[in-house]
């Protein structure tokens, strides 16, 4: 067990002390901390004087309703009337007295059209701004020409009245689901991350070691299996430490920053009342889904003596990962589909596709049960496997680009 313990320290200490660890760990708590102040540093550079767009009303009635309508909109945005011709408008643009010249006429309908000017027209908001109230002017005018009243106009546009409710009793509400819709997002994308980065971390590690023959000393002084699960381990361990320091900095910003972001960024995710009930299984699936994909790739690293041929051998593992994210991010709006349930019994599915269905639905307790116990089992039989093939793996050197080699490991762990 000392041994185990050693491969493990010497594996998490080697990875947290690389340059490649410590700039990704700072880049993301930089991006952590930015997306908290992402206003205030908008704030900071954006010019507190309102953009002066000049405006030629050729037909001497729209100019008022427009800009009592823009100053209830967005302060931003100061309309002056401008006296001048059109190409002395433009001329005015040009040399930067205003940012935009607005021209304002009517079409063959007598309804209002526009024609906007600007050096550079990128820039979509004050055209989306513009475009948007001369559509509520042009509706306004047009009501009033077909004698429709703004009473019955209101009562036209509101939205139609319309209320799901659940006839089983165990169903979540519309409101239920969406609290639970933001941890399912995250517990997706980050499982997803987690599997890719550190599952290919595990292969690569492996591979690294068996190119340098540090392998041969290793296997010398401690089992193949101590060392897979001393590698797993270990790498969970990385992962877990830069994790408590993403959520810890995300939970010191959100909680000074509670009362600007509470009802923003946690409503429109559905985070606040969520049930702590889907964070226990976040946890679980998480957990368990790590050490299922950790332990195909230590298996499928030590296959190769060569870092470049990682990528390819682990293809494989990629393409599971991918296809269970695909999966769960279609059970986002159709956690019920048939595709979606008999999915989340698929063990290399399970962590992903379960997860979203627990979230989402009231799933059976006997359901969870049989897909944890069935992936539990998988993870079982894989790792038995895993250390046989890791066991033979690591004595093989040369090209391996093919999992037919899985077999030739196998049988040299029995010579062992």
């Amino acid at each position: 067990m000392n041994k185990f313990w050693i491969i493990l320290s010497h594996t998490y200490m080697s990875r947290v002390k690389t340059k490649s660890f410590v700039i990704s760990t700072v880049i993301t708590l930089l991006l952590i901390v930015g997306m908290a102040n992402f206003q205030s540093i908008v704030d900071m550079f954006a010019d507190d004087q309102a953009d002066k767009i000049a405006v030629i009303d050729e037909t001497n009635e729209l100019f008022d309703p427009l800009n009592q309508q823009v100053e209830n909109t967005d302060e931003n945005i100061q309309l002056i009337s401008y006296e001048g011709t059109v190409e002395d408008g433009k001329n005015a643009v040009q040399d930067e007295d205003y940012s935009a010249l607005l021209v304002l006429n009517y079409n063959d309908s007598m309804l209002p059209k526009a024609s906007y000017f600007a050096n550079n027209i990128s820039e979509a908001g004050k055209q989306m701004t513009l475009t948007q109230q001369l559509q509520q002017l042009k509706i306004s005018m047009a009501t009033e020409q077909s004698g429709i009243s703004e009473e019955m106009l209101a009562m036209i546009n509101a939205p139609v009245e319309f209320q799901a409710d659940a006839l089983d009793k165990s169903a979540k509400t519309d409101e239920e689901l969406n609290q639970a819709r933001g941890i399912v997002y995250v517990m997706l994308f980050l499982l997803y991350m987690s599997v890719m980065l550190y599952g290919q971390m595990i292969a690569t590690d492996v591979a690294t070691e068996k190119s340098s023959r540090v392998m041969e000393i290793l296997v010398s002084s401690a089992s193949p299996v101590t060392h897979m699960f001393a590698k797993i381990v270990g790498i969970a361990l990385l992962g877990l430490t830069q994790v408590i320091l993403f959520i810890g900095v995300g939970y010191l910003l959100i909680s000074s920053k509670k009362d600007e972001l509470t009802g923003g960024f946690f409503e429109i995710f559905g985070i606040q009342d969520t049930s702590p009930t889907v964070y226990l299984y976040a946890i679980l699936f998480f957990i368990l889904g790590y050490l299922l994909y950790a332990t195909l790739a230590a298996m499928l690293g030590s296959l190769v003596s060569r870092v470049e041929d990682v990528q390819q051998l682990i293809m494989p593992m990629v393409f599971l990962i991918l296809i269970a994210f695909f999966i769960a991010m279609f059970g986002i709006g159709t956690p019920d589909s048939a595709l979606v349930r008999i999915s989340s019994f698929i063990p290399f599915f399970t962590p992903m596709v379960m997860f979203l269905r627990v979230g989402m639905l009231d799933v059976p307790v006997w359901e969870v049960s049989l897909s944890i116990g069935i992936l539990i089992a998988s993870i079982i039989l894989l790792a038995i496997i895993g250390a046989r093939v890791y066991k033979g793996g690591v004595l093989m050197y040369g090209r391996s680009s093919s999992l037919k080699d899985l077999k030739k490991a196998i049988v040299l762990s029995k010579k062992e």
